[in-house]
């Protein structure tokens, strides 16, 4: 699979991704009426999981043997973008004073990058 087909297939996923977050956090939350900050962290593992299972099948088609270390490296490297995006959402919200939707829009678009990266060079490389 060429660069344009990877890129195409990683974002349509990652559509579907934001789906499964969004409809577990309130299935979690809502209908099961669990805590919201423990809704999101179930949410954002169950998210993950899919990404790495539908980005490991189709989008990167990897073929490594060791699924456990390479879902280890996929969830370190989720965790080190959160870890981003948390940090430049205070240092655009906090200190530089953007807009909340402005400051998401920009973190978002460096997550997204830096996620792919992380995947193609490093866990499905």
């Amino acid at each position: 699979m060429d660069l344009t087909d990877e890129l195409i297939s990683y974002v349509f996923f990652g559509v579907l991704t934001t789906i499964v977050n969004f409809i577990t956090y309130f299935l979690f939350q809502g209908v099961f009426g669990i805590n919201y900050l423990i809704s999101n962290i179930i949410a954002w593992f169950v998210s993950v999981l899919f990404a790495y299972i539908t980005n490991r099948i189709w989008v990167f088609e990897s073929k490594d043997d060791n699924i456990i270390k390479e879902a280890l490296l996929f969830y370190g490297g989720r965790v080190f973008s959160g870890a981003i995006d948390t940090a430049l959402m205070y240092v655009l919200i906090s200190i530089l004073m953007t807009s909340n939707l402005f400051a998401k829009i920009v973190v978002q678009v460096v997550v997204t990058i830096l996620n792919f990266v992380f995947s193609k060079f490093l866990v499905f490389k």
